[in-house]
């Protein structure tokens, strides 16, 4: 009981925070903006912080539980989620061909208010990048299996503790502060009023992708786990609304642990082991919207979709930069220009269409890569651990 109170106080607070956090970008003027991106700032700063932290805290024990079946799992999980990027994808391309040359959307974007300048910055740069963190706790993990070092699997586990105490007890209190200070810039600069009508049908057709391919994911992972999908879906409302203020896949991270630890279905060690990792290569939202955008802005900018030759090479590449790209705001469209301006040809105007149009609803593509992370996260029990019951979380 005590944990559904959890859940529900703490979605309470993320809504209040994208309230409050709005309306006090609409009344606010430069000087009060200047402290609340001043805010911002610091809490990204410390939050950005404790990811990698988070990844190797979590990850790396959680292989050391897992034993010889770790490797299998790795593979298994890049496995998942590239033909989840990739399916997306090819789902928001079928859409495209039947539905965009069928759409009138202006091409014209208008101009945003800029935010002011930061008055106070404290820097607090990670101690690595998150890549560099997920593969320092696999190797560490797996590493601690072929020599059995045992002091090393208990400091782990004593890292894990210290990091959950973290999280709880600092990432997460900071969370509804951050999403209100960022609410509140893009009520400011005018995202919310002035640029989100302009394509209000593209974006609503995206977010029904989204439902569309969690229903799908779901669906599978229920096939395959022998486990009802609701029973991790149902938990995962904060993570949710998380990622929608956050913008990140790794900053709502804390969250999603939290979330999917609840589920009766998902052991222990599959959670801390699946939702980091999830978190930095699992982005089948991202994939799904930008590739739906991409299609839309050729149209519009070129006057002709790509041929399915073309969408197919793109989609193709796209899932195997998707796994790489940072989960940070706009990660995985930055990870991809490449591939936009070499294999669909865009210019200059196309890209800078393409980055405004992703910024709009960048909140709900990361909501769905989060999500979807419950998915593989249940893919992987079926897989490795469809005979044993839950794990006990003490």
């Amino acid at each position: 009981m005590s944990k559904s109170k959890n859940e529900f106080g703490l979605i309470l607070k993320l809504l209040a925070g994208i309230v409050i956090g709005a309306l006090i970008g609409f009344a606010a003027n430069e000087n009060v903006m200047q402290v609340v991106m001043s805010l911002k700032y610091v809490l990204g700063q410390i939050i950005f912080y404790t990811v990698p932290l988070v990844i190797i805290a979590f990850i790396a024990p959680a292989i050391t539980r897992l034993g010889q079946n770790a490797s299998r799992m790795l593979i298994a999980a890049l496995v998942i989620a590239y033909i989840s990027s990739v399916g997306a994808a090819t789902m928001s391309c079928l859409a495209g061909y039947a539905i965009i040359p069928h759409l009138s959307v202006p091409t014209a974007v208008a101009a945003l208010h800029p935010l002011p300048d930061v008055l106070f910055k404290l820097d607090i740069p990670p101690v690595m990048p998150v890549m560099t963190a997920l593969v320092t706790a696999v190797l560490i993990g797996i590493a601690s299996l072929w020599t059995r070092a045992e002091i090393m699997v208990r400091l782990l586990d004593e890292l894990e503790a210290i990091m959950l105490k973290i999280v709880s007890n600092v990432v997460i209190p900071l969370l509804p502060l951050f999403i209100a200070a960022t609410f509140a810039g893009l009520a400011y600069e005018g995202s919310l009023t002035r640029q989100l009508p302009v394509f209000l049908k593209v974006i609503i057709l995206v977010l029904l992708g989204h439902y569309i391919w969690l229903a799908v994911l779901y669906s599978i992972a229920g096939i395959v786990s022998g486990r009802n999908p609701l029973e991790v879906l149902c938990h995962y409302g904060p993570a949710y609304l998380t990622a929608v203020g956050t913008m990140s896949s790794a900053a709502t991270l804390p969250v999603s642990l939290s979330c999917a630890s609840r589920s009766s279905v998902l052991s222990k060690e599959m959670v801390e082991f699946a939702v980091p990792l999830g978190a930095t290569i699992h982005l089948c939202g991202s994939v799904l919207t930008e590739t739906f955008f991409a299609m839309t802005i050729s149209m519009l900018l070129y006057g002709y979709l790509p041929s399915p030759a073309t969408m197919a090479v793109f989609i193709a590449l796209f899932g195997v930069f998707a796994i790489g790209a940072p989960g940070v705001p706009g990660g995985t469209v930055m990870a991809s220009l490449g591939i936009v301006v070499s294999v669909l040809g865009f210019d200059p105007a196309g890209v800078a269409l393409l980055l405004a149009i992703f910024a709009l609803q960048d909140s709900f593509g990361t909501a769905c890569n989060v999500t979807g992370d419950g998915a593989m996260a249940l893919m992987l029990e079926g897989l490795f651990n469809r005979s044993k019951g839950k794990v006990s979380q003490a």
